[in-house]
């Protein structure tokens, strides 16, 4: 039964379901895997994403939580959803609705699309294939209405799980909508979600920016990683490094990544980092080289300022890991937690010329100072740049987390004894702020903090845990689960999590601490010498607390 059909027969209680699904399951959802709701279209939702990973993840969820829903309903009751899911350029409008064929081409797919399914368009489904083990069924190239080409089309269906690279084919079918089959089935064809690493092209996110022809905070293009392997058969895996920064980069909040699409036109080119800031209108340039040979990877990757040429980090590393695809993932995420302190450090940097700096460039100095060794001043530093950015946007839930942190800190270090910087006292203001921005992963890890502090501990693994969901490749959640399974005496899980966030994030600003939670849990399981050697690196890493030199100092 169509959509329109189904709430003229029970138009309330229609209306009141599809309240309820989007209030319970479906923005939460959205609002998890970091999508904006563009509109809504009474039997549908436009979605826009920075990452297709995260839409196709949205998705899935959204759609197993209607079959759960649905079970036991019989079928002239049951409210199910198509989604269609595309990557492409699209333009934002000043009133922010989104234009374009990359939103015609999602329509489109979700209009073909069988109920419970999801569609993918050829670019969406080439971002995910390697990620995903669900059955996929290529549908083929299909005339899509008003699309000038055919699209290449494929198919999820939620709940069939099959490896990946049993791709079954099928013969091209008509659409669902309006075909007899159709009527016993749909109770109505709704969830659009569009997909756009880069929602529109540079020029028209200049536009939007508040100075004008000058780049946005954060704003990055990840050009294509040379192959240095001599093997052009080599060149996947180096793009799909490029790919996968693109995306992992893209979720740092505030930032402006430029889409792949764009970034690999500059593929085996000599290219000046000054002119493809002026084109692309943006301030950092990632640049780099992947060298593969059997198991073993070599990666180094540098960041340019666009504005002066110069390089402002660099980073290199070696690994073995037998899979390829967890090789490959391993190498994107040590990039990515290094480059996302770069990039807030540098960003930092610039806004010390600007005489009226707004809530975003005083959020990032916050963290700058954070970060820096900690002593009384560098604490306090950090706090006043949170304070004036929540003065300035009292909704920054970036800059709340920023603030608990701080005061943590702040109580921890005995340069205050102000109740508001208790580690009880943080958890309303985290609490507002992951209310605010439920997909910020690292709230949930100042939340852990805070809850471990006041010894809440399987509350503090939970949200940690909380924060690895959000973000795979955090090296604060993992370290918050080690931290939080210590007293709880999960010994070995303890280390085995600490090692997680060293291997993704090797030069930590918190190394310190995570060596100081290293020897705690070495001697949770009995292993004196090996704590001892954790605690002098502590110690060595400019973490001196009482503890470490308790069981360290020499």
């Amino acid at each position: 039964m169509g959509y329109s059909r189904l709430a003229a027969s029970d138009e309330d209680r229609t209306l009141a379901r599809l309240r309820t699904l989007r209030s319970d399951l479906a923005d939460p959802t959205i609002a998890i895997h970091r999508g904006r709701i563009v509109k809504r279209t009474g039997d549908g939702i436009l979605v826009e994403f920075r990452s297709v990973v995260d839409a196709v993840r949205c998705a899935i969820e959204v759609q197993s939580g209607m079959v759960e829903r649905n079970a036991g309903l019989p079928p002239e009751r049951r409210i199910e959803f198509r989604v269609g899911i595309h990557l492409g350029d699209i333009v934002e409008e000043r009133d922010g609705d989104l234009m374009g064929d990359g939103v015609n081409v999602a329509a489109r797919l979700e209009g073909i699309c069988a109920p419970n399914d999801i569609c993918l368009s050829q670019d969406a489904y080439r971002q995910v294939k390697a990620r995903l083990d669900l059955a996929i069924t290529d549908l083929g190239d299909r005339e899509l209405k008003n699309i000038a080409d055919p699209v290449r089309v494929y198919a999820i269906s939620v709940g069939k799980a099959v490896p990946m690279t049993a791709v079954e084919t099928a013969r091209p079918t008509t659409p669902m909508r309006g075909s007899a089959p159709a009527l016993t089935l749909v109770a109505f064809g709704a969830l659009i979600i569009v997909v756009a690493i880069a929602a529109w092209y540079f020029h028209e996110h200049r536009k939007r920016v508040a100075i004008p022809n000058a780049p946005a905070h954060l704003s990055i293009v990840v050009l294509p990683f040379t192959n240095l392997s001599g093997d052009p058969s080599e060149d996947y895996f180096a793009d799909g490094i490029t790919e996968n920064l693109t995306t992992d980069l893209s979720r740092i909040r505030n930032s402006f990544v430029i889409a792949r699409n764009i970034a690999f036109t500059f593929k085996g080119k000599n290219v000046d980092a000054k002119e493809i800031g002026k084109d692309l209108g943006v301030r950092y340039v990632l640049e780099g080289s992947v060298q593969r040979s059997g198991n073993r990877v070599r990666a180094n990757a540098q960041l340019v300022d666009t504005e002066s040429g110069s390089y402002l980090w660099a980073d290199r590393f070696e690994e073995d890991i037998a899979d390829v695809f967890k090789l490959q993932d391993e190498v994107v995420a040590r990039l990515a937690n290094s480059l996302g302190y770069e990039l807030v450090k540098a960003e930092a940097q610039k806004g010390v010329h600007l005489s009226n700096p707004d809530a975003i460039d005083l959020t990032m100095r916050g963290w700058a100072a954070f970060w820096q060794p900690p002593t009384k001043e560098s604490v306090a530093s950090a706090r006043g740049y949170f304070e004036r950015a929540i003065e300035i946007d009292p909704e920054n839930a970036e800059a709340m987390v920023g603030l608990a942190y701080a005061r943590i800190r702040a109580g921890l270090y005995g340069w205050s004894t102000a109740a508001e910087d208790m580690p009880a006292g943080q958890m309303e203001l985290v609490t507002k702020a992951t209310a605010i921005n439920p997909g910020y992963a690292f709230g949930y890890y100042v939340r852990s903090v805070a809850l471990f502090l006041t010894k809440q501990f399987p509350e503090a693994l939970a949200a940690a845990e909380t924060e690895i969901t959000l973000d795979p490749n955090s090296a604060y959640g993992y370290f918050g689960m080690g931290q939080a399974e210590q007293p709880l005496e999960r010994c070995e899980q303890s280390i085995a999590h600490i090692k997680r966030a060293f291997n993704l994030s090797p030069r930590d600003p918190a190394s310190g601490l995570w060596h100081m939670q290293m020897g705690l849990s070495e001697i949770c399981r009995g292993r004196l010498e090996a704590a001892i050697e954790e605690l002098k690196r502590a110690i060595d890493a400019g973490y001196r607390t009482y503890l470490a030199y308790q069981f360290g100092g020499s």
